[in-house]
């Protein structure tokens, strides 16, 4: 019978890293398959614990007299840092473990067999969602108990059948979360690579499909008569015409934030720029951007001076307990929009003292950080702890922040590089920002 710990697992981990090259293929594909039933196991086996850290955690949060509202606050942030996921997707994961232990056992017992994977038990979970304990259990039955019919299907056809099963057990409850979930209608703008961005909107069923028809009825009528675009590319335009009432031969008129450092600008370097809440943009698509920009509406240039040799911005103070505007933006900048706590890479959406102000009595750059609203609430939770690290106190390094988790645990979180800067030779310069 083997150990099973953190150390003993640990252990496991550099066999992977030195496995044999000369097999078979035969033994290839065994291994593979073995592989993926590992990482079933393991996952079944994190649910498991995850769940008893929870119940571990309240327990420990109510014998110190934590309001019962605010029980849980801060697990699932911990378990995030152990799974160097977001405090967003442990608290996804973390309900997913509670689901699999208490209603869903013939699943979580598929997972330990290594049969079903972590993303195959959230389908079965999430098309499970509005029904009865009762009910749940019925379709984690049918679908992974003995002689259930779901294990070989594929993901789309796992959810079908799930979804399927649920409106023949609750038909009413399976309709009312579809009135429900068109309340939850919203439009999304996340990052793409090369400079693109996706644009999402989630619609009923009945609205997106009318979107779509409409679109490809444009794409349709002007390829028709010779338009060289693809499809695709004249849905796209044919969708920021409709709704910005531009053509896309317009001039491009910005507002937001286009972050350069002086060689850039000036056409000396080909740093990149920064676009706050996209990241990381080639100096010639920001030249580009500017030069279009400069031919709509007028362009504010706003210096920023880092240190000479850390290329850490330079600190403002405050005597007011709230970080105040300038601070606040400064704080954002220098953290480039992204929570700060390791994994999350959530927007920023509060200005945090990293110090609690009732102890520090600190309002100032080195003692903020730009966190999410859920990193900044787990942070309140009792057992959490966080200080400047002494090199960012002594401006000999860049800004870092040491936090503690009540189980002891130490995480360090260093602010990103500045633009111009090198972290191996110390380079640092005077950053411009263009706001266009």
């Amino acid at each position: 019978m083997f150990e099973v710990s953190g150390a003993s697992v640990s252990q496991w981990v550099s066999p992977l890293a030195d496995l044999p090259r000369e097999l078979t293929d035969s033994e290839r594909i065994d291994l593979i398959r073995a592989l993926e039933d590992l990482k079933g196991a393991a996952a079944a086996a994190q649910a498991v614990v995850s769940v008893d850290f929870d119940d571990s955690q309240r327990a420990a949060q109510k014998e110190r007299g934590w309001p019962a509202a605010r029980l849980g606050e801060g697990v699932a942030s911990q378990i995030g840092l152990a799974r160097r996921e977001s405090s967003n997707k442990a608290s996804r994961l973390l309900g997913l473990a509670k689901i699999l232990d208490r209603e869903m056992p013939y699943t979580l017992e598929q997972m330990r067999t290594g049969r079903l994977s972590e993303w195959r038990a959230t389908i079965l979970a999430r098309e499970t969602a509005c029904l009865s304990v009762e009910d749940r259990r019925e379709v984690d039955r049918r679908l992974c108990g003995p002689g259930g019919t779901g294990l070989d299907l594929s993901d789309h056809a796992l959810g079908n059948a799930a979804r399927k099963l649920a409106a023949d057990l609750d038909n009413a409850a399976v309709a009312a979360r579809a009135r429900k979930a068109e309340a939850d209608r919203h439009v999304t703008l996340r990052p793409a690579p090369d400079t693109m961005t996706w644009f999402s909107a989630l619609l009923s069923v009945k609205d997106g499909v009318a979107v779509f028809a409409a679109l490809k009825a444009a794409a349709d009528t002007v390829r028709a008569v010779g338009d060289p675009r693809s499809r695709g590319q004249v849905m796209a335009d044919s969708l920021v015409e409709r709704v910005a009432g531009t053509s896309v031969a317009d001039p491009v008129r910005v507002n937001l934030d286009l972050v350069m450092t002086d060689r850039s600008f000036f056409g000396a370097s080909e740093e990149s720029a920064h676009v706050p809440g996209y990241g990381p943009v080639p100096a010639d698509w920001a030249h580009d951007l500017l030069d279009d920009a400069m031919t709509a509406v007028q362009v504010w240039v706003r210096r920023l001076y880092t240190h000479p040799e850390t290329g850490q911005l330079v600190g403002m103070d405050s005597r007011a307990r709230h970080a105040p505007a300038g601070l606040a933006d400064m704080v954002r900048r220098r953290d480039q929009d992204l929570c700060r706590t390791p994994w999350c890479g959530a927007p920023i959406r509060a200005t945090d003292h990293v110090t609690e102000w009732q102890t520090s009595r600190e309002t100032s750059e080195t003692n903020s950080q730009g966190l999410c609203e859920r990193c900044n609430l787990a942070k309140q939770a009792p057992g959490w702890s966080a200080y400047p690290s002494p090199a960012t106190r002594d401006g000999t390094d860049r800004h870092t922040v040491i936090t503690s988790t009540p189980t002891g645990h130490t995480y360090h979180s260093r602010a990103p590089a500045p633009l111009g800067h090198l972290d191996y030779n110390g380079r640092t310069t005077l950053g411009y920002e263009l706001i266009a």
